[in-house]
């Protein structure tokens, strides 16, 4: 039997398993797909908000405040981008005034620093491609942007090295309560366990409900997103918002920590837990929307869309759902997850990893590594690193993907570290190689045959993501 089992690896998952791997406990990540961040963390805006739209004395709030906080230190630990951009929430009539007001005075009372109102001059002087018909906004310096799959990848990478066990391609299928813990039947065998972390993002409430009878309920909310391509990434330089709906923050128009711009997204509620397609009805409507909030929108320069899902909680506050379940002991769900979700992943680690502790006591581990280092990036790396890099590795002076500036030796990198890639958009959302204006048309085929040389594969083995997504068939001729 092992300690503790965490159901899912997306960032809230490895978030959780990082600080658990704090201690001296055995710890086992259980994840379908073939790699981390296969699902809602991938897939989102990359904001890490400021923390004034929660409701005051919510676990939303709260979480959402400590985890903004820990960013710059945490980007520093685990070597992933993160910058400290601001964002402004747009109000275009004069009317609405009282909403900027009530979500200054929230956000003060959340603990958001710097937060003020400013007018109309201002705003057009921090962004002059600021629609004229904003009259005034609500300003957070403390927003932020992240890149979601680096951050997801840096805290599973570290819980790894760690002692945390990742098993992949492991679907879970049944839990049942046990004496002492639970029973996990998997895709895989059968684990026993003392401790359960429900992690599952829009399939938590499923596994909540095979455990406990005050049951759970989650909607899949579809976001959909349009990229930018780089040569208009500084259209905003901060992450621009409309007054929030009941639908959450609306339409945001932002760069990227990469350099784009992006666009989204949508909320529609759907009963297709895997209805991640984009629509031309969708791509239209964010067009129109975000263009109420900057002059000129260059739409004509999307190089790609894309859908995630948000773990959407029915409850009374609509608020997070972490922590013990009354009726399971040893069972904790760290459910219902959405937006804020991304920016609180750290401080949601830290506040789960408490109560665990509170019902499991371990010691703490005195030879736990904080630290992680990225992969080595060409295209922002100067002239002396680049030249370091070559004489160390000349694979590093390859360029496999010319829009990104990815080298083999990147992609190296990519398949033999901790939890590596085996996947096309593994390699992906570890490099970008294949993220530029060309979406890797020119890249994917060098790509497919590194991965299946470096993992001792055949080339139709190798596929976009998950089994059953391989590019080839077979070979025409041999060689």
């Amino acid at each position: 039997m092992t300690d503790i089992i965490v159901i899912g690896a997306g960032v809230t998952g490895c978030a959780i398993a990082r600080e658990l791997a704090r201690y001296d406990w055995k710890v086992t990540v259980l994840e379908r797909a073939s790699d981390v961040c296969e699902g809602t963390s991938k897939a989102n805006s990359g904001i890490a908000h400021a923390g004034f739209d929660a409701v005051p004395g919510t676990l939303k709030a709260k979480l959402n405040v400590e985890g903004n906080g820990m960013m710059d230190a945490l980007s520093a630990e685990l070597d992933f981008p993160f910058k400290r951009n601001g964002s402004l929430v747009l109000c275009f009539d004069e009317g609405d005034r009282h909403k900027l007001q009530k979500l200054l005075e929230q956000g003060l009372k959340n603990g958001v620093k710097e937060l003020r109102i400013i007018e109309k001059e201002e705003l057009k002087s921090l962004e002059p491609n600021v629609s004229e018909d904003a009259v005034a906004a609500l300003y957070a310096p403390t927003g932020g942007i992240v890149c979601p799959f680096l951050l997801t990848i840096a805290l599973a990478e570290n819980a790894a090295v760690n002692g945390v066990e990742f098993r992949l391609n492991t679907e879970v299928q049944k839990i049942e309560k046990i004496s002492g813990g639970y029973r996990v039947t998997t895709g895989q065998g059968v684990l026993e366990s003392r401790v359960v972390i429900n992690a599952a993002g829009v399939y938590a409430d499923r596994f909540h409900n095979m455990v406990s009878e005050n049951k759970l309920r989650i909607i899949p909310r579809k976001g959909e997103y349009c990229l930018m391509d780089k040569k208009v990434g500084n259209w905003v330089t901060r992450t621009i918002f409309q007054l929030p709906t009941k639908y959450g923050k609306g339409v945001l128009v932002t760069p990227t920590v990469h350099g784009n711009l992006l666009v989204g997204p949508t909320a529609e509620d759907i009963d297709d837990y895997e209805g991640v397609n984009t629509t031309r009805e969708g791509m239209e409507d964010l067009v129109k929307r975000a263009s109420l909030s900057v002059e000129e929108l260059p739409a004509r320069q999307v190089i790609t869309s894309f859908a995630g899902l948000r773990a959407h909680p029915v409850t009374e506050q609509e608020d997070f759902v972490i922590g013990q379940a009354e009726d399971a002991p040893g069972f904790f769900d760290a459910a219902g997850i959405e937006s804020p979700g991304l920016t609180c992943a750290p401080a949601l680690g830290k506040y789960l990893t408490a109560q665990v502790l509170e019902y499991l006591p371990a010691g703490a581990r005195k030879d736990f590594n904080a630290t992680r280092k990225g992969i080595p990036n060409m295209a922002l790396a100067d002239e002396e690193e680049r030249q370091r890099l070559i004489r160390e590795n000349p694979l590093y002076a390859d360029v496999v993907c010319r829009c990104e500036l990815v080298t083999e030796g990147e992609i190296m990198d990519a398949i033999h570290r901790p939890l590596g890639a085996t996947t096309l958009d593994g390699i992906k959302r570890r490099t970008r190689a294949g993220m530029g204006r060309c979406q890797a048309g020119f890249c994917s085929p060098r790509t497919v045959e590194i991965l299946a040389r470096e993992l001792d594969k055949d080339m139709a083995e190798i596929g976009k993501n998950d089994k059953g997504s391989e590019f080839l068939t077979g070979r025409m001729k041999e060689n």
